[in-house]
């Protein structure tokens, strides 16, 4: 009674009076919101000293933000929230019937809790084991500014939810990487500000790191090694879209009739990315976040690691209990290169071969990291359909409500479950375990974005075509949507 109590504190999004928001309303609010998310990534943080915010680009583009800017917390909070709460329901340590309404709300109170609670944590963690390094006496400043970005991005996160179409992580994710493509495929400016020219002569000038630009200039210029590496990040980038393309079309079709229309049928999709690009927003997310921890944790704990009798004096407090957490491994120039960040990690193979830089030791640093990824996608992808309202007995409901039955059988719904329980749960354990070989595998021969960043603005560009497109269709066939019930 408690937590229901401190539920009704938290201030939320109001749901729109209407229950189906017309297509004009949606497209409104998610340009608003889009907006607004490129506004606040180009607000620096006040009081931020200088910090090599390159180790953090990986980060950047799972968690969806800018690091450097006031939302530099991203959708970190937001998706461990998500994790803990999925790992603590599926397991039964926490028992919430998401199948009820009490249960659901309950289920969402629980989960705003926590993401205020992260929001918080996250902000005091970056800060005080100099992740985002304050200027002296600038700390609580910068800390303050953290929380406010992160309270932006999560009621954003819903404000995109209940009124524009589908979910703000999703959204967030697809705008970053879709910048970072944009710029990582045409970017003319160096970091000192100069622009790049492709000239026809090796003459001293700014060299460009767009790759289309780096290959049209290395071509010119006939430098083979730059040619190759930039024409290998292309390709891969136009064969993990293909393949993306391809895997998203598989589905399963499950013959539907209208129990009081006859003769009248439709088909009710299963993808085979059941559990659509979530669970490998979660696994990447925590493969990320490892990382990140990790390089905190070896900053943290560098006085008790240190030889000097100096350092070592001040191993006292946070930086002793840190160091029970080395284990996560050792990194040089914000990457891993030991313990089990390296291991979980991923390296660009395939441009390494070209360049001549590859070990065995990263074929085998390449298996390990697939495995995780293929395991955990299958994890988070079980507990997501579980806990979403996309299990079989939930389809059932749905259907039925619908006016729906399988083809050549009686309304029942429980023959209408047992029929989806055949196609649901392999749907979901082979779409998490191939959704998390081809995150991994697209990381490990490169891109111009993270393989995984690839895969997930792909898919997320067509969910969100998919909730237009069905939005567009209902509000044109307002009789359809009545029979419907939508």
């Amino acid at each position: 009674m408690g937590l229901k109590n401190i539920f009704s504190f938290i201030p939320e999004i109001v749901k729109p009076e209407e229950r189906k928001v017309g297509f004009n309303t949606k497209l409104k609010w998610t340009f608003i919101v889009l907006g607004l998310f490129f506004l606040l990534a180009n607000i620096p943080l006040f009081g931020l000293s200088e910090n090599a915010l390159a180790r953090f680009e990986y980060l950047a583009i799972i968690l969806g933000t800018d690091f450097g800017s006031i939302i530099s917390l991203g959708i970190g909070p937001i998706v461990m929230a998500s994790i803990i709460l999925q790992l603590l329901t599926g397991s039964g340590i926490l028992n919430i019937d998401t199948n009820t309404e009490e249960g659901k709300r309950f289920f969402q109170g629980l989960r705003k809790v926590m993401v205020l609670f992260f929001i918080v944590f996250e902000a005091f963690v970056y800060v005080f084991m100099q992740g985002l390094q304050a200027i002296p006496g600038f700390a609580w400043i910068v800390i303050m500014q953290l929380i406010l970005g992160g309270l932006a991005i999560f009621y954003m996160d819903e404000l995109s939810q209940k009124w524009g179409f589908g979910s703000g992580v999703s959204l967030f994710i697809g705008a970053g990487v879709s910048w970072r493509l944009i710029t990582s495929a045409f970017q003319f400016i160096d970091a000192q500000g100069r622009v790049c020219l492709i000239n026809f002569t090796k003459e001293a000038g700014a060299a460009c790191s767009g790759k289309v630009l780096v290959l049209l200039q290395s071509l010119i210029l006939g430098y083979q090694t730059e040619f190759y590496s930039a024409a290998a990040a292309i390709l891969a980038t136009v064969a993990v879209f293909l393949a993306v393309v391809w895997a998203q079309s598989l589905k399963i079709e499950i013959p539907l009739s209208f129990g009081r229309i006859r003769g009248y049928s439709v088909k009710w999709p299963l993808s085979f990315f059941y559990a659509s690009v979530i669970p490998v927003i979660l696994t990447a997310a925590l493969v990320a976040n490892i990382q990140l921890f990790g390089g905190l944790v070896e900053n943290t704990a560098a006085p008790c690691l240190a030889g000097s009798a100096a350092e070592a004096g001040a191993c006292t407090g946070l930086a002793k209990f840190a160091s029970y957490f080395t284990f996560l491994g050792h990194f040089v120039n914000g990457r891993a290169v030991s313990g089990f960040a390296f291991w979980v990690g991923s390296t660009n193979i395939l441009d390494l071969l070209i360049r001549g830089g590859f070990r065995w030791i990263l074929l085998l640093q390449g298996l390990t990291h697939t495995l995780f990824f293929m395991l955990f996608s299958t994890i988070f992808a079980v507990f997501w359909v579980k806990t979403s309202g996309m299990d079989a007995k939930s389809q059932a409901e749905k259907i039925a409500a619908s006016g729906l039955q399988v083809a050549g059988f009686r309304q029942d719904l429980r023959i209408l479950e047992s029929i989806l329980k055949r196609y649901i749960m392999p749907l979901t354990i082979m779409g998490g375990l191939a959704i998390g070989f081809l995150a991994s595998v697209t990381n490990l021969v490169g891109a111009m974005v993270s393989g995984t960043a690839i895969l997930l603005v792909i898919m997320i560009m067509f969910q969100f075509y998919q909730n237009i497109a069905q939005q567009h269709q209902t509000d044109m066939n307002p009789a359809l949507r009545k029979f419907l019930g939508s």
